[in-house]
């Protein structure tokens, strides 16, 4: 009988700390800073010697996948004289701090080696230039695909951290709380 009393005393233990930690979750979860347009600054490389198709891939996956996931009402390409006019305009500044290019042979011959990767640092600022949001986003391919699929893998990932951390609807946050990690 005791080892039974024991097993229950644990389990339900165990019920109130996951129930305890869902909890704090839920109340210190991150507020979504309002913006319904993004600007995005064309990617510098950095110091990294990055082939220029993957410059291009980089810019133009990055943009087709924030249009795509619809967080913002409007994406602004670099130089876009409109998108001085948005009155919540987020700016995402881009530099390459990582890059491995991969064989595409090698992956598909062994499926363990030949993988690419890049990482980009992301900055997104607002008009002022003030830090919303700063993360570092990694973009790979390691089976089957193109070198330049890591750039899409990049973009998604950027994409959807975008949807987590920003939204179009001003009342949604209340607190100008800084930057965001």
């Amino acid at each position: 009988m005791k080892p039974i009393k024991i097993a229950t005393m644990v389990c339900a233990l165990i019920a109130g700390l996951n129930a305890t930690s869902l909890l704090y979750a839920q109340s210190h979860s991150t507020a979504k800073s309002p913006a319904s347009a993004i600007e995005v600054k064309m990617i510098q490389p950095g110091e990294i010697n990055l082939p220029a198709e993957f410059q291009v891939a980089l810019y133009e996956n990055l943009v087709e996948q924030l249009e795509k996931e619809g967080s913002f009402v409007r994406v602004y390409r670099d130089g876009d004289q409109n998108a001085a006019k948005a009155p919540d305009l987020v700016i995402l500044h881009t530099t390459v701090t990582g890059f491995k290019k991969g064989s595409e042979m090698e992956r598909n011959v062994t499926t363990v080696g030949g993988a690419t990767s890049i990482t980009v640092h992301c900055e997104f600022t607002d008009k002022e230039g003030k830090t919303l949001l700063e993360r570092d986003i990694d973009g790979k391919v390691r089976f089957f695909g193109d070198n330049l699929k890591a750039t899409a893998d990049f973009a998604k990932k950027a994409a959807k951290i975008t949807r987590e951390r920003f939204t179009p609807d001003r009342n949604d946050s209340d607190s100008d709380s800084g930057i965001l990690r």
